[in-house]
Order: structure tokens, then C-alpha cells, then sequence
């Protein structure tokens, strides 16, 4: 690998139902605390559960209407900023080859319904076209390239769970081929009825914060926010005197080509996913040190996940932590692959994993060696994978690694 196609993270930023910003999200996550409880977004009473990872508002994005801004858009635009600004990047030099690469799978879904929600009601002088203007799911990653100038390339993917993941390795491509010089990489969703009813009827959703790999797991928990990276390739970033936060190594996806809906259940597809963003990182399984797993908590998909990993990691599994920051913030969609992106660099720079609740026992057909109840201190950490596993079948893993772990 060339050095100047090694790409790097310097900039970090967050939003999610444990706070505003990475930080906030990370000392949430390192305390062990679930923020998975009942929200107000909208109405849940009519479903068959009530909790979510709701997150606030952030500030400075609370003018819907001066940019006919989306939730999903202002959570994108607070994360961006959040990353900009520990990266230090000079914008108005940078804009010319700075790329946008976002996910989502709602996009302004949530503000689609609160339109039809008034016209059903007929309240007639309620009603705002503004409200549609931003319904497509690109919309996030557009609104991140009007507010701060860039003139790359812009790029949305939208594949279910796994669109952050994506979105991520399709930005580390893209600076490897040299088609931008920076890029703000990411995903936003939020809540909305769509998604939450459909998971609901699919009885897919724990009526309790979910349990990822425990054996009282009844399903996933539904979380909102934005996770963001700012990658540049190494030279260029420690030219300007930036300092890197991680690399990102390796990025790959597959597809199970199975079914709509369930995974395949040897965790084939997972498997190989992993693999091959092992390959395209230049390491081996042996150098992982930990795994942030997709862990829904639904018992199809970590059966099939806890599968996947074990063949990788083959006897090596039970000396490789594994952990699921869903279990705290509840499952993001389109937003958790980049979420859980930034929360795998978090834990390499503080050289620990986060834990996850301690309630519940273990599922003892899952066979992985799971943190749980209290951080787990990795003082020589250096190679970490980010796993995520989406409807359709499609799997995208991410391999990342200390700014230092290749000297």
C-alpha cells in the first residue's frame, strides 16, 4: 500500500440518544448505561412496544424551516460540525475536492408522516409542503454538502442496516482512487411510524431494551442519530499538521442472496464480508483485537453473526473481545454502521471496549468472548472490526485501526 492511499480519520462526531455529541456518547457507553427507554417522538401506544433510543434535538439545528431541514439533516449537519472541528480542516481551501459519502434508509420519513398525520386530521392551515421537500433518503448527505461547500463528489447509499458501513468504505475507495482529497463520511436516521410499526409487526422488536446475545433476546431496539468521519489520506492530513485519530483500513460488503428479511443462517455471507475487508486492510484475522458486532439482539441474526465471527477468528475466538453498542443506543439503521464506526476508533484511542448491560444471562450457544457490565481495558490494541448485517442480506464490514498500529 502506497502511503499516501493509507487514509485517516481526524475528525469525530455523534449524535445519539446518550448525548449530542461523541463524547457525550462515549462516556454514556463507557458508564454502561442504556439510553433505550420510552420516547416522545410520536404516539407509541398503539404498537405492541414502547421504548426507543430517542435523541434531542441538537443545538443550533433546531430551524426546520429556514432550510426545509429534515431531523435525520440536522442530526447529520450537528455530527459534521462536531467532526470539522476536531479535524481542524481549513473548508473554504478544502471544498474544491471535498467529497460527502452518507447513508441513510429513512431520510425525512418521520416528516412525510407528520404531513399526512395533519391531512387525514384535515387540519388544512397546518399543513407545509415544506415537509416533503426533503423525503428522500439522500437528503441528509445533500444537506451536509449545501451547509459546508463541498464540490466533490456526493454520494448517498441506502442498503437497510448496513448503509453507514457503506457509506464509510465507499468514501475510503473513493480517496484511495484519488476522486477527492478529503471526505466527510457518515449516515444519519431518525425515528419514524414506518419503521417502527413495520419492525413491530415483523415481532421483531424486544419489548425490554434489547439483549444482544442473551438468551432472553426477543428482538432489536430502535434508536435515532448521526455518527461522521472525517478521512484524509496521511501525508495530506499530517501536512497540515492534523493529527490522526485511527486509519481505516479495510472496508468490503457482501450479500447472502438468501432471503428478504433473515440472514443466512451459517453467517456465511457475514463471514465473508469480514474477510475481505480483512484482505483489503493487508491483515489477518490473528490481528484483530476487537469486534463491534451488529448484535440486533434478534435471535436469527446473532446466531448467524456469532457464526461468522467464530469462523474467522476460528481458535483465536475466545481471546478476541466482541461487543454491541446497539444494546445502549438501540439500533440506528441506516445510521448505525457510522455510529458504531466512530465508538470502535473511540474505544482504540482509549484503549477499551466499551461493556454492555449486565442483565441477563448469555446465550450458551453464542460461543464469543462478550463484554459485559464493566469496560474491558485492551492496553495494546491496534486492529478492530466494525460488522453490519442488513435486510436483503446485505453485510458490509469495516476494519480500523490505532492512528500508530502500523508504525
Amino acid at each position: 500500500m502506497r502511503p499516501e492511499s493509507t487514509v485517516v480519520v481526524t475528525g469525530l462526531g455523534a449524535v445519539t440518544a446518550l448525548g449530542g455529541s461523541a463524547g457525550s456518547t462515549w462516556r454514556g457507553l463507557r458508564a454502561g448505561r442504556t439510553a433505550i427507554a420510552p420516547f416522545s417522538r410520536f404516539d407509541a401506544a398503539p404498537f405492541r412496544t414502547h421504548l426507543a433510543g430517542e435523541a434531542d434535538v441538537p443545538a443550533g439545528e433546531s430551524d426546520l424551516r429556514a432550510e426545509r431541514l429534515t431531523l435525520a439533516d440536522r442530526f447529520a449537519l450537528a455530527a459534521t460540525r462536531e467532526a470539522l472541528e476536531q479535524s481542524g480542516l481549513d473548508l473554504h481551501a478544502a471544498r474544491a475536492t471535498l467529497g460527502v459519502f452518507f447513508g441513510s434508509s429513512t431520510g425525512g420519513m418521520w416528516e412525510t408522516e407528520v404531513f399526512f398525520e395533519r391531512a387525514l386530521a384535515s387540519e388544512m392551515r397546518r399543513l407545509r409542503a415544506d415537509l416533503l421537500a426533503q423525503q428522500q433518503y439522500n437528503a441528509p448527505g445533500d444537506a451536509v454538502a449545501r451547509r459546508f461547500g463541498a464540490e466533490g463528489p456526493v454520494e448517498t447509499v441506502s442498503a437497510a442496516c448496513a448503509s453507514g458501513s457503506m457509506a464509510l468504505g465507499m468514501a475510503l475507495h473513493a480517496l484511495r482512487r484519488g476522486d477527492c482529497d478529503v471526505a466527510i463520511a457518515g449516515a444519519a436516521d431518525s425515528l419514524c411510524r414506518i419503521t417502527y410499526g413495520g419492525f413491530n409487526a415483523l415481532r421483531s422488536v424486544d419489548p425490554e431494551p434489547c439483549a444482544p446475545f442473551r438468551a432472553r433476546r426477543q428482538g432489536l431496539s430502535i434508536g435515532e442519530g448521526a455518527g461522521v468521519v472525517v478521512l484524509e489520506r496521511r501525508e495530506a492530513a499530517l501536512s497540515r499538521g492534523a493529527l490522526p485519530l485511527a486509519e481505516l483500513c479495510g472496508a468490503a460488503w457482501s450479500c447472502d442472496a438468501h432471503h428478504m428479511t433473515a440472514p443466512a443462517p451459517d453467517g456465511s455471507g457475514a463471514a465473508r464480508a469480514l474477510r475481505s475487508a480483512l484482505a483489503d486492510a493487508g491483515v489477518g484475522a490473528e490481528a484483530l483485537d476487537f469486534v463491534n458486532a451488529h448484535g440486533t439482539g434478534t435471535p436469527l441474526n446473532d446466531a448467524a453473526e456469532a457464526r461468522a465471527i467464530r469462523e474467522v477468528l476460528g481458535d483465536r475466538v475466545l481471546l478476541v473481545p466482541v461487543v454491541s453498542t446497539k444494546s445502549m443506543v438501540g439500533h440506528l439503521l441506516g445510521a448505525a454502521g457510522a455510529v458504531e464506526a466512530v465508538v470502535t476508533i473511540l474505544c482504540l484511542a482509549e484503549r477499551e471496549v466499551h461493556p454492555m448491560p449486565s442483565a441477563g444471562a448469555i446465550d450458551a450457544e453464542i460461543g464469543l468472548e462478550l463484554v459485559i457490565g464493566t469496560p474491558r481495558a485492551l492496553p495494546h490494541a491496534r486492529f478492530a472490526a466494525s460488522l453490519n448485517l442488513a435486510f436483503g442480506g446485505a453485510n458490509a464490514a469495516l476494519v480500523l485501526a490505532r492512528a500508530d498500529a502500523r508504525g
